[in-house]
């Protein structure tokens, strides 16, 4: 340790500057170190500690609203895990049969193997949701693939474009 004779040296010095204090200087340095103690205190110790205290209720109310969507997302999944697989061409018929009705009759079907791509022509937002929800559960179809554009300026919003959909194998 070569620094030790430094730091001994500078002890020394510092007790010597003490001691040439008076009381009253004494008692002052020493309230001002106090205090300086006690602020770094709080501002390391305490005061992160009550912000996390303070901020815990909104986080507890969001993991909440989480764990409620979970608990949704999961009681979903074990319904549509109960609903019978569509057999055979059932699923493409499903959908076929809700196409025309639920997104209008411009829109077009083409099926490939287990891929079935949907031409759109200006279906409502609304009416394309419910739609895919419903072949979703009753068709077993999926959604792998969108190419859609919004169409109009009005306030319902209508979409365009192709939509590939995944069906169960037959």
């Amino acid at each position: 340790m070569k620094n030790a004779p430094q730091l001994n040296a500078l002890a020394a010095s510092v007790r010597t500057h003490w001691a040439s204090l008076a009381a009253r200087e004494q008692t002052l340095v020493l309230s001002a170190a106090a205090v300086l103690g006690l602020a770094l205190l709080w501002w390391l110790l305490l005061a992160p500690a009550l912000a996390q205290l303070s901020a815990s209720p909104a986080r507890h109310a969001a993991v909440d609203a989480q764990l409620q969507h979970m608990q949704t997302l999961q009681a979903e999944a074990l319904r549509l895990r109960d609903v019978p697989r569509p057999q055979g061409d059932e699923a493409l018929r499903a959908l076929q049969g809700t196409l025309a009705q639920q997104l209008g009759a411009a829109t077009q079907l083409q099926t490939a193997g287990d891929r079935s791509t949907i031409t759109l022509k200006a279906v409502p937002a609304e009416a394309l949701a419910q739609w895919l929800g419903q072949v979703r559960g009753t068709a077993r179809a999926v959604p792998v693939q969108a190419r859609l554009l919004r169409s109009g300026t009005g306030a319902p919003a209508q979409w365009e474009g192709t939509l590939v959909l995944a069906l169960p194998p037959t």
